[in-house]
């Protein structure tokens, strides 16, 4: 069964003109500010709006904040004091992704249902053993809870079941019946399925193990479709025209114009091709925002994915085990078996550092994360938050052995050897073949390489 209209149990709130109230323009830079409840200056917009149910007029509270791996997003919520309703959404108000995200999440008890939910209005939400779907577009944004979702779902279906029991009898039997069999679901007898799919890349599930790995929930980052990006309003890039000749890259700097992740301000990219050192050439991408003073930095693979997958377990013992070179690819996924870490693949994104910079840039993106150190964190989970950062502590200063293991499917990532072309003592590298799984992530199974040029592939 699918949900194809809204599922509010009301209409949503009309905006009219702005309260007389004087209010100070704040400056371009300071409308997204992070979100923190110790932060005083940040205070929602209010906006004297009309309310569709009782047709006098409420209020709208605009907050413009900034989550951590979904950038800006707009927080409203409307009230109306004659009438009571109440009516709240999210909006994204930063860029697309550059790929699209499904988490697929096994509930298995009561706690699972508890757990924050970003679902924008692109996304699409399953319940396979139910056979139920709610469409892309037919939600707003919501920041809500596994069975925030579930409720909503339910009121959407009830809303206009007054009608149905009036005009069409037998089908308003039948929604009752599964609209029972949704609210046993928030009881959580047996495990379900809960799948989210969205092409925009904005939404977001809850781990409450981080920084340990969740076995409950998986998250799958792909490449759009073309139908997916007209959905979003993307145009297609054009094929690009082919050159006579094969320009040398390798001894320029290419520069190109583009916009601050951070501010949206003008900035400029540098764009590097790479040889490293007994493995292959990589492209180095680096942008500097003279606005905010924003840097980043990139790696991309410079040529094809391997043939076999590759797996690199490096055991650090001494302090200068830090200062070695490591390539990081988007495919890669890192693992820290002493602190029982495990870092997802495009996470992070490709990153050419050293391990320690590395290490420091895994610590900052676990303990600056609200979700888990916000108000409604719990104590366990903030104690194995402090215990994690002072074990990867002990690792930087050198007071603690470790393992640190890279695996990539694609076989694009590398770490320094320096005992080169020897082989080094502390690092074991193994090759390995990709599973069904790893090709249908790395878009491999689909992809055809022969008899591509006349459109018909060879006989098998």
């Amino acid at each position: 069964m699918a949900v194809s209209g809204p599922v509010e149990p009301g209409p949503p709130a009309a905006a009219a003109a702005p309260s007389p109230a004087p209010a100070r323009a704040p400056a371009p830079e300071d409308l997204f500010r992070p979100i923190s409840a110790e932060d005083e200056e940040q205070q929602p917009t209010e906006i004297e709006s009309l309310c569709m149910n009782c047709y006098r007029n409420g209020t709208t509270r605009l907050l413009l904040t900034k989550i951590p791996f979904f950038r800006e997003i707009i927080v409203s919520s409307f009230s109306c004091e004659h009438c009571g309703w109440n009516d709240t959404e999210i909006q994204s108000a930063g860029r697309i992704q550059d790929q699209g995200v499904r988490y697929i999440l096994t509930v298995r008890a009561q706690e699972d249902m508890n757990r924050e939910v970003v679902k924008t209005d692109s996304a699409t939400t399953r319940i396979p053993e139910l056979d139920f779907e709610i469409p892309a577009f037919s939600q707003k944004g919501v920041l809500t809870t596994v069975e925030g979702l579930i409720s909503r779902a339910v009121s959407g279906l009830e809303q206009d079941q007054p009608a149905r029991r009036a005009n069409e009898k037998a089908v308003a039997e039948r929604i009752d019946k599964f609209i029972v069999k949704l609210k046993e679901l928030k009881q959580v007898a047996s495990p379900f399925t809960l799948i989210i799919d969205d092409p925009s890349g904005n939404s977001f599930v809850e781990n409450p193990h981080a920084p340990q790995k969740d076995h409950a929930l998986v998250i799958t980052h792909y490449n759009r479709t073309l139908q997916q990006e007209e959905m979003l309003g993307l145009q297609a890039e054009a094929p690009p025209e082919e050159k006579p000749e094969e320009e040398d890259l390798r001894n320029e700097v290419l520069q190109f114009n583009t916009n601050c992740p951070e501010c949206n301000a003008p900035a400029q990219t540098n764009m590097k091709l790479v040889q490293i050192p007994h493995f292959k050439e990589v492209i180095i991408m680096a942008t500097n925002c003279e606005n905010c003073g924003h840097r980043t930095n990139e790696v991309k693979s410079g040529g094809a994915v391997e043939p076999l997958g590759t797996k690199i377990t490096f055991h650090i013992t001494d302090p200068l085990d830090l200062t070695r070179d490591v390539l990081k690819s988007e495919t890669c996924s890192v693992e820290i078996p002493e602190l029982e870490f495990e870092l997802g693949m495009a996470i992070l994104g490709g990153k050419f550092t050293t391990l320690e910079g590395l290490l420091k840039d895994i610590q900052e993106l676990v303990t600056k994360n609200p979700f888990t150190l916000g108000d409604s964190s719990n104590p366990g989970q903030v104690e194995k938050l402090q215990e994690f950062s002072w074990k990867l502590d002990q690792i930087l200063q050198g007071n603690m052995k470790a393992h640190f293991i890279m695996n990539d499917p694609a076989g694009n990532s590398y770490f320094q050897n320096v005992y080169a072309p020897e082989d080094d003592p502390q690092m074991k590298v193994e090759h390995y073949k990709r599973t069904f799984d790893q090709n249908e992530e790395l878009g491999l199974n689909d992809m055809k390489t022969e008899g591509y040029e006349t459109g018909l592939a060879p006989q098998r």
